[in-house]
């Protein structure tokens, strides 16, 4: 084969801010094909303040709380119709409402979740507030952006749009090897998603395949502490004195290598 898949892959970085769907090949990145959309984990957090703070309790100052929120409750919907349907039952029947206990951060130093109506805490002086269909409903942007208003594609048709745009020659290779990183890809369902969405966007000759490090919140800065370690880390490296000298340019032009093909 004329690329390995060993040697080609399309990384999804899901970051605090924004995320970039990058292939890569023999180890280069092709820039002409690198795609951003601009939700990341910050704006989802934002998202969940909003529609707490409009329903329930006003948390706009409580980033960090309603991130820890986001993290704990959150998780990529397999079936949008079907779990709306459930979100709107009352009682046992609804299965997805939660409620979560805010911190206190005395008695309580992190915010959990528990089933309405329970409390492991003898406390009754603890906040609390009711999550139903905001767990699928936030992390959703990622797949329809233009839900909230943002005019771009989703993360599925990001990643065929990316690859489209790339040789033919490699397009199957990068769709047998799509990688995450970033904690927004640690929602529970993510992956599965992510993998059944870019299946029906993809050629059916080509097979489909998303890999999930086991901590996809360190996998970026473990691949860069290999590579400073590795003899090519010494190609990539800027002195202190090259970089006053030339700027953050140099750096541009040491990493920005794009492959040839």
């Amino acid at each position: 084969q004329l690329f390995p898949s060993g040697l080609c892959c399309l990384v999804v970085d899901c970051g605090y801010s924004f995320t970039h769907i990058v292939p890569f090949c023999q180890g280069k990145a092709i820039t002409s094909a690198i795609i951003r959309i601009d939700v990341g984990g910050k704006m989802l957090t934002n998202y969940m303040k909003d529609i707490i703070s409009y329903r329930q309790l006003n948390v706009m100052e409580e980033t960090y709380v309603v991130n820890q929120l986001k993290e704990d409750v959150c998780f990529v919907s397999q079936d949008l119709s079907a779990d709306m349907a459930i979100a709107r039952e009352r009682g046992k029947k609804n299965s997805v409402v939660k409620e979560y206990v805010l911190p206190d951060f005395s008695s309580v130093r992190r915010g959990y979740a528990q089933e309405l109506g329970t409390s492991r805490h003898k406390e009754t002086d603890l906040q609390s507030v009711v999550v139903n269909n905001e767990r699928f409903t936030v992390p959703e942007v990622l797949f329809h952006p233009s839900d909230i208003g943002i005019d771009q594609m989703g993360i599925s048709e990001a990643i065929a749009e990316t690859i489209s745009q790339t040789p033919l020659a490699l397009q199957p290779h990068l769709y047998s090897n799509i990688v995450l990183t970033g904690g927004t890809a640690c929602f529970p369902g993510f992956k599965q998603r992510l993998e059944a969405d870019v299946r029906c966007l993809a050629p059916t000759e080509f097979d489909v395949k998303v890999t999930l490090p086991e901590s996809p919140t360190s996998f970026c800065w473990e691949g860069g502490a290999q590579l400073s370690s590795s003899n090519d880390g010494q190609t990539y490296r800027v002195s202190q004195k090259e970089y006053e000298e030339h700027g953050h340019s140099l750096c541009h032009q040491r990493f920005q290598a794009e492959v040839t093909i």
